[in-house]
């Protein structure tokens, strides 16, 4: 009687989700994890560009919009081996004149849009032992002036980033923000700038500080590189909670956590032309 051979079952192909993934650091990502083997889908508005990666039409600020495109995508593939969040909006505008609408929107895509995604994706990261980053900011441990909706939601995305390690690490998956400095890309130029007739008589300076902080992007990290440091953190052993993009980066917010906050915030001031 022969001896029947087990075929040996096939390597399952590795799932990784980036929200935001069309265009710059979301799109970097994407394309680095494509090039690792990985099964690649992009959820955004914009279509990503390229054959590499599929993507899932949705509007992160749409209830239930990445709940049932996560759960399609883990129908499709039995589970999920990465997350990652990078969807974002910014908006310069001074408190005294902002529209409830244009910071409920930005809070809706930088924050609860990575709850509805961590939320959606939590049991199937944990089918594979699954990895999740979010993509905050350095913007979120320190003030930026007239930028202050998009500090708050970068502080809260870190938050979330931490309490959710602690929930979900003792079933195999780890939550970590990975906090970019300046980052050259055409998120730039999507900011919503309040004008002359929206900002009344902070004009002056919501023009110095949007101008000062369109030259520090600008003149900034480059995508790709934020882009490693993503991957790089999604594969660690024991990533930190909390990690920053950038060696400089990284010192900046060691120095801001050293001295009084509000050194740091006149420091900040005369950065942005504040002072």
């Amino acid at each position: 009687m022969e001896t029947q051979k087990k075929q040996k079952a096939l390597p399952q192909r590795r799932t990784a989700v980036v929200v935001g993934g069309s265009s710059g650091i979301g799109r970097e990502t994407a394309l680095r994890l494509a090039a690792r083997g990985y099964r690649v889908y992009n959820i955004s508005r914009t279509p990503f560009k390229g054959e590499r990666v599929q993507t899932i039409e949705a509007d992160a600020a749409e209830e239930g919009a990445l709940k049932h495109a996560i759960e399609g995508i883990a129908a499709e593939t039995d589970g999920i081996d990465i997350l990652i969040y990078s969807a974002g909006f910014s908006m310069a505008a001074p408190l005294e004149h902002a529209r409830s609408g244009d910071y409920r929107y930005l809070f809706e895509v930088n924050y609860f849009g990575a709850v509805e995604a961590l939320k959606a994706a939590s049991p199937f990261l944990k089918k594979r032992g699954g990895r999740a980053i979010l993509v905050g900011s350095l913007g979120g441990d320190m003030p930026i002036p007239y930028d202050g909706f998009y500090s708050s939601s970068k502080a809260a995305l870190a938050m979330l980033a931490r309490e959710s390690d602690l929930e979900l690490k003792r079933q195999g998956v780890r939550v970590s923000a990975l906090l970019p400095g300046g980052t050259a890309t055409d998120f730039t130029y999507a900011r919503r700038v309040y004008g002359e007739e929206d900002a009344k008589a902070y004009t002056p300076s919501v023009k110095k500080a949007s101008a000062a902080l369109a030259n520090m992007e600008q003149g900034g990290m480059n995508p790709s590189l934020v882009a490693d440091a993503i991957v790089r953190l999604a594969h660690k052993k024991n990533p930190a909670p909390v990690a920053v993009a950038g060696g400089k980066n990284a010192v900046a917010r060691y120095v801001s956590r050293l001295l009084p906050e509000r050194v740091t915030d006149w420091l900040v001031g005369r950065k942005f032309n504040q002072r």
